[in-house]
């Protein structure tokens, strides 16, 4: 069920990037994204040092030299470029990533994001979280709905620590779509048979209902 669950969201996602934009790609559901652009070429950036991610590779074709933020193995598009990972950071905090897609723990009511530490867990460090949230033009999160133990990830405040003052622009999760605007989050598409009223009892945030789309993955 989860695997189909972050199809649905990859897919989803893709639809939202735009010909030509820079996209950067964060750890576990943003970097299946590659394998379902259809053909749109975007290009795609990856903070370990690589800008032109292609698709994931055939089993044949597996070269773990060749990785994403999430270690898994990816292919390179024609004209990619390699570089070190100090000047991938170095476009990302020079805004010149268009779109930030990252992973979250929790996003709160006003797009307030937290996706690098768990309190009272041990953690090997930000990473580039606080880097894409304050660099990217455009931030969307790509989400399960809910944590392990059946928790909403979209609460009211965060109770983790941010991963900075920049808001999300939009959160999709295997059950909806939500934008947001002058801190308020409002609903925009539902993308599974769940009703509004079982929606609201998943999320734990307060959200706006807003010309709804019924849409299917």
């Amino acid at each position: 069920m989860n695997h189909q669950a972050r199809i649905k969201i990859a897919k989803r996602i893709s639809e939202e990037l735009k010909e030509g934009e820079i996209v950067n790609l964060g750890v576990g559901i943003p970097t299946i994204i590659p394998d379902y652009l259809g053909g749109k070429k975007v290009f795609l950036q990856s903070e370990n040092g690589l800008l032109g991610m292609g698709p994931t590779p055939e089993e044949g074709n597996i070269d773990m030299d060749l990785i994403s933020a999430s270690k898994k193995p990816i292919t390179m598009d024609c004209g990619a470029s390699l570089f070190d990972s100090s000047d991938s950071f170095l476009m990302i905090r020079g805004g010149h990533v268009d779109v930030a897609v990252l992973g979250a723990l929790q996003i709160d009511a006003t797009g307030e994001v937290a996706n690098w530490a768990v309190p009272g867990e041990t953690i090997l460090g930000v990473g580039g979280a606080m880097d894409l949230v304050a660099g990217a033009k455009r931030m969307i999160i790509a989400t399960l709905h809910q944590s392990k133990n059946g928790s909403s990830k979209i609460v009211e405040k965060l109770t983790f620590p941010s991963s900075g003052i920049s808001k999300a622009d939009m959160v999709v999760t295997e059950h909806a779509v939500f934008t947001f605007k002058e801190n308020k989050m409002y609903l925009k598409e539902i993308l599974s048979d769940i009703s509004i009223d079982e929606l609201k009892s998943i999320t734990d945030a307060s959200f706006i209902v807003e010309d709804v789309i019924i849409k299917t993955i």
